[in-house]
C-alpha cells in the first residue's frame, strides 16, 4: 500500500513524524505493504492520495463547477456571476475570491507564456479589462497580486514590495466598488504584513474590518499572522489577540478555535515529543477548537480549516480516535493549514491520516467502530 511506503520513507529520512512511528508503547509498528495486519486508510472509505483536492479545505460544489468551467473555457463570466451571488459579509465570498485568484496564479506558474503561447490566467486579465467596475473581479485581481508576491518573490526585496504596492492599490479600487465588503480589507491584511505597516496603520485597517464583519474568521487568521513573533508582534501579543477574539466570540462562531492557530504559529523548534502536544497550553487550545467545531453551523465555510488543524494536533498528541473523528469529516480536501505549507499537501496529509488509522487500530479501533 502506497501510504505505508510513504510512512517508512518519512522514518528513514528522520522527518518530524519519525518519533511517532517508532513509539512502541503506542502500539504502532512498521510492516511491509500487503501484510495482514497493515492498517489501510482505504478501509475507512478515505480518498486515494492522488484524488485529494488541494484547491480548497472542504467541499464547495458550486465553486468547483464554475472554476472548472472558467479554466476550461477561459471565460470569466461564470466567476463573476458566482461572486455576485455570494453573500458579501460571509466567509464563503472570501474563500471563493482566494480560490479564483489561486487558480489564476497556478495557471500562470504552469504556463508563463511566450512569443507564441498565451500565458495562464488570461481570463482574469480579460475580466479586469472588460468589466472594470466588477467588484468581484477587482477583489480577485487584488488577491492574485498578493499571492504572486508571496509565491514568486522574496519578502523584503524590491520586487516583493512593488507587487504588494500594486496589490494595495488594487485593494483600494475593490473597496470603492463594494463599500460594505470586508474582503478587500481582509486581502490588505497580508499586504500589511508584507509591507510592515506601522501598528497605528494596521489597527486602522483592522477597525474597517470589524465595522463590516466583526466575527470574520478568515480575517482573524490573517490578522493573527501580523501579531506573530516571526512577523511584527510577539508570542504574547499573538496569544492575547487570539484569546480576546475567542472570549468575545458569538455563539456558534469558530473564533473559539483561534488560540489553536496561535499555538501552531509559535510551535517550538523542538516539538516532536508527545509531552509537548499533551501539555496544558496545547490541551486547552485543542479543547477550545473542539468546542468551536461542535457548536458551529455544519455549513460554516471555515469549519474544515479548524478540523484540519485539529487533525495535526490530535495525531501529534496520539489522540487517535479523536483524530479519526475529524478525518471522516474533512477527507477528500486538503487545501488548509498545515498541509498547504508543504510542497506536496496531499502527501503530507496522507502521512498524518495513515498514522491516525494505524494508531486507532493499534488501540482496538476498526472501520466498524468508527462513527460517521
Amino acid at each position: 500500500m502506497e501510504i505505508l511506503w510513504v510512512l517508512m520513507a518519512v522514518v528513514m529520512i528522520g522527518a518530524v513524524l519519525g518519533p511517532i512511528l517508532l513509539r512502541r508503547r503506542a502500539g504502532i509498528r512498521q510492516v511491509h505493504p500487503g501484510a495482514p495486519d497493515a492498517a489501510d486508510p482505504a478501509n475507512y472509505g478515505f480518498a486515494r492520495q492522488e484524488d485529494l483536492d488541494i484547491r480548497m479545505p472542504g467541499p464547495d460544489a458550486d465553486l468547483v463547477e464554475v472554476l472548472d468551467l472558467v479554466q476550461r473555457t477561459q471565460d470569466w463570466r461564470g466567476a463573476s456571476q458566482l461572486l455576485a451571488g455570494t453573500e458579501v459579509h460571509g466567509e464563503r465570498r472570501w474563500q471563493r475570491v482566494q480560490a479564483f485568484a489561486g487558480a489564476a496564479s497556478l495557471e500562470l506558474r504552469q504556463r508563463p507564456g511566450g512569443v507564441s503561447d498565451t500565458p495562464g490566467g488570461q481570463w482574469l486579465r480579460v475580466w479586469r479589462a472588460e468589466a472594470e467596475k466588477d467588484a468581484g473581479g477587482a477583489a480577485v485581481h487584488a488577491e492574485f497580486l498578493v499571492q504572486q508576491a508571496w509565491r514568486t518573490s522574496t519578502p523584503g526585496t524590491d520586487e516583493f514590495r512593488i507587487i504588494l504596492e500594486e496589490a494595495r492599490a488594487a485593494c483600494g479600487q475593490a473597496a470603492l466598488l463594494s463599500p460594505g465588503d470586508p474582503v478587500p480589507y481582509v486581502i490588505e491584511l497580508s499586504i500589511a504584513r508584507g509591507l510592515a505597516y506601522e501598528r497605528a496603520e494596521f489597527e486602522q485597517l483592522w477597525l474597517k474590518i470589524l465595522d463590516r464583519a466583526p466575527a470574520h474568521m478568515g480575517a482573524h487568521l490573517a490578522a493573527l499572522h501580523y501579531w506573530c513573533e516571526k512577523w511584527h508582534g510577539t508570542r504574547e501579543e499573538a496569544f492575547s489577540f487570539a484569546e480576546a477574539a475567542a472570549a468575545r466570540a458569538p455563539g456558534g462562531s469558530l473564533l473559539s478555535a483561534l488560540p489553536l492557530f496561535a499555538v501552531y504559529e509559535h510551535l517550538p523548534e523542538v516539538n516532536m515529543v508527545r509531552g509537548f502536544y499533551q501539555s496544558e497550553v496545547v490541551t486547552k487550545a485543542v479543547e477550545g477548537a473542539q468546542f468551536a467545531v461542535h457548536s458551529a453551523r455544519p455549513d460554516d465555510p471555515m469549519l474544515a480549516h479548524v478540523r484540519h488543524l485539529l487533525v495535526f494536533f490530535l495525531v501529534r498528541g496520539e489522540r487517535w480516535g479523536e483524530a479519526m473523528d475529524q478525518l471522516v469529516r474533512v477527507d477528500g480536501h486538503v487545501g488548509a493549514l498545515p498541509w498547504t505549507l508543504s510542497a506536496d499537501p496531499a502527501a503530507d496529509y496522507a502521512v498524518y491520516r495513515a498514522l491516525a488509522v494505524a494508531g486507532y487500530e493499534a488501540n482496538g479501533g476498526s472501520p466498524a467502530t468508527l462513527r460517521h
